[in-house]
């Protein structure tokens, strides 16, 4: 049995027909989130990056990524939604071609020792709170073999096109889809791998810590900042009376164990002017 492929359709003209495809399914009511059509770096912040690199580090795609980045970066790509283990995207070629990629959870063991990494440092339990991840932490989550991106092995795909490679241009458009997509919504990757982010602020501190130098000024929170993640006003209470007896008490020479010395002034000292003899 052979395929009947369909006629090469150029960039512009699939560009005008996901725009055609994208108004009718918006009047029937459909919620699309398309990739945007953009030149040069598919990805730009740090996360889309490194999951764009690590795509290419595959030699498994390296036949097929390049179509790919051509599809995502004229537009193709119509509608990219990332769930719980799973990608569906919608890709126009030819045809509309509808595509699931389907990642495998994190193994329990895998998870604990990024979790267990992260944590050892006391900088990343400041900035975890803050609500943010430091770059050490970043790189051991995106460390290739052994952080959050998925190897080959751990990822299966399907797309409706008639192409019988084992990765058509319609799944690699949506590969770095999500690299794109991990450019506004980082948070996206823990959920594609299952996982609840929020573990790395339940281990951080816990175990050993290695001999860290004393951080920069300006890693140091000041009140203002702790008032803000701890949800207390460190700045609004005042000394109760029985502090400020302790602190009066303090004070007095009786309390520190001294005698009181009786100061004479310079002016009292000084024996009064008199007549000259």
């Amino acid at each position: 049995m052979y395929f009947h492929w369909k006629p090469y359709v150029p960039a512009a003209a699939r560009r005008q027909r996901a725009d055609r495809t994208v108004a009718k399914m918006k009047k029937k009511g459909q919620t699309l989130s398309p990739v945007a059509a953009s030149r040069g770096a598919i990805a730009k912040s740090f996360w889309g990056k490194e999951w764009c690199r690590n795509l290419e580090r595959y030699s498994d795609y390296s036949n097929r990524l390049p179509r790919g980045r051509t599809y995502l970066r004229n537009g193709s790509v119509i509608d990219l939604k990332i769930g719980p283990g799973e990608v569906t995207a919608q890709v126009m070629g030819s045809s509309l071609y509808r595509i699931t990629v389907t990642i495998r959870e994190v193994a329990g063991a895998h998870w604990q020792a990024i979790a267990r990494d992260c944590a050892r440092s006391i900088d990343t339990l400041v900035e975890l709170l803050q609500g943010q991840l430091s770059t050490s932490v970043m790189e051991r989550i995106t460390r290739p073999g052994t952080g959050l991106f998925p190897s080959p092995t751990e990822i299966s795909f399907s797309c409706s096109c008639p192409d019988s490679a084992a990765m058509c241009k319609h799944v690699a458009a949506t590969l770095y889809g999500i690299g794109a997509r991990l450019d506004a919504e980082p948070e996206l990757l823990f959920g594609l791998r299952k996982i609840d982010a929020k573990e790395l602020i339940a281990g951080a501190g816990v175990g050993e810590l290695p001999v860290q130098k004393l951080p920069r000024a300006d890693r140091i929170l000041d009140s203002s900042k702790l008032a803000d993640v701890f949800g207390i006003d460190l700045g609004s209470a005042e000394p109760t009376s029985s502090r400020k007896a302790f602190a009066r008490k303090r004070k007095s020479p009786a309390h520190r164990g001294h005698k009181p010395v009786k100061r004479i002034g310079k002016q009292s000292a000084r024996k009064k002017p008199g007549k000259a003899q």
